[in-house]
């Protein structure tokens, strides 16, 4: 079958954005490797070689490229999903580029955690794709409704879908969510049967291990990102499992995913009310009435405290850290001092 444009993703927004450079090729980038690129086009798959790093580039991007191969100008996304590096630096992670819909997976075991749930939900609201939270392994549980109505109780509108992966019938489910043309993105823990869902809606036959069974992680079964075709015409973006997620720059997306306490806070005596216990805090005395959950009050400032962290830029960090070291060695010759004396 002949793709066309349109197959792949292409739009007006992106078609705008070509025509002062109409001698230029679009491509649609399926995966990023170290020193090449690849990319799709209606003509099929090629290497591209890019003009700027490999990691400024995520799968999912439109590029366009000369008659040489040569990547010359990556377009601007209508949709981007990333996260703060892992380690002590303050680096972008690019996830994934131009998604409509997030599969956020989880399982109906001891992975479920309505924290790491929010964080996804903040990432998918703040970059503007249509969160779907699925939740794997429900057949093997007692009762998968528990589960599901944990999801739920984080937003009134949220969907929430439960399933057996295995099951070529449950996995049917995600395709009315993924239109012909448009791009879904999976992302999880490892062992929460991303990789079986992705053979499901693409007709792949990747590899699958099995989770360890007292406390149901998986292994890394994904190494790399990928853009794969959709048996309904859709396309999807597999991700490596991602136990810590590390947002930044999502202010807005943690107030709509925290929507409810948000308005509740407005009651608040003071602007800047911390929500600690002080006079007149709306949100305190919510938790008092019993009308909001203290545990969710809890995440909600945990969150908000790490994604203003990881906002931060790589000086910042480094000057927090250093101040922090400075205060800790005063304290001790503070601490030293006292005794002596």
């Amino acid at each position: 079958m002949t793709l066309t444009y349109s197959d792949l993703g292409w739009s007006n927004f992106f078609q705008s954005q070509q025509d002062a450079d109409a001698d230029l090729t679009p491509y649609r980038i399926s995966a990023v490797h170290r020193d090449k690129l690849t990319g799709l086009s209606p003509d099929g798959e090629i290497q591209l070689l890019p003009d700027r790093l490999t990691g400024e580039f995520a799968v999912g991007d439109w590029v366009l490229a000369n008659a040489a191969d040569q990547v010359c100008e990556r377009l601007e996304r209508q949709t981007e999903l990333s996260r703060r590096a892992a380690g002590t630096d303050a680096r972008e992670q690019l996830i994934a580029a131009n998604v409509d819909v997030l599969f956020i997976t989880t399982s109906c075991n001891a992975d479920f955690n309505l924290a790491r749930l929010e964080r996804y939900l903040a990432l998918a609201h703040q970059s503007g794709c249509y969160p779907v939270v699925v939740l794997t392994k429900a057949d093997v549980c007692e009762d998968a409704s528990v589960y599901r109505k944990q999801a739920e109780s984080l937003a009134a509108s949220l969907t929430v879908l439960t399933l057996d992966a295995k099951n070529p019938d449950d996995v049917t489910q995600l395709l009315a969510w993924v239109k012909p043309s448009q791009t879904a993105a999976l992302v999880g823990s490892s062992g929460v049967g991303k990789t079986t869902l992705t053979n499901g809606l693409t007709g792949s036959k990747d590899a699958v291990r099995d989770i360890r069974e007292d406390d149901s992680k998986g292994r890394h079964t994904t190494t790399a990102r990928y853009l794969r075709r959709m048996v309904n015409g859709g396309w999807l973006i597999d991700t490596p499992g991602m136990r810590a997620l590390r947002i930044k720059d999502a202010d807005e997306g943690v107030e709509e995913v925290f929507s409810d306490l948000m308005e509740i806070a407005q009651g608040c005596r003071f602007n800047d009310c911390s929500h600690s216990g002080e006079p007149g805090c709306a949100v305190s005395a919510a938790v008092k009435a019993g009308t909001l959950e203290l545990a969710r009050v809890e995440r909600w400032q945990k969150l908000h405290r790490d994604e203003e962290r990881n906002t931060e830029t790589l000086v910042q960090s480094r000057r927090r850290d250093k101040g922090f070291g400075k205060m800790i060695k005063s304290m001790k010759r503070d601490h030293k001092g006292r005794k002596g004396y």
